[in-house]
């Protein structure tokens, strides 16, 4: 991956997550980044 096209994917998540936000707020947001980070503290206990 050339550092072009990470930015260029950088740049869109970014975007995607911004209109998110303003669509449909930050609660579910918050919700999935405390699952992600139960996820991976129970991915680390079968490591």
């Amino acid at each position: 991956m050339t550092n072009k096209i990470a930015l260029w994917l950088g740049v869109l998540l970014v975007a995607a997550l911004l209109v998110d936000v303003l669509v449909f707020g930050a609660e579910h947001l918050l919700f999935l980044g405390k699952e992600l980070f139960d996820l991976v503290e129970w991915m680390a206990f079968w490591r």
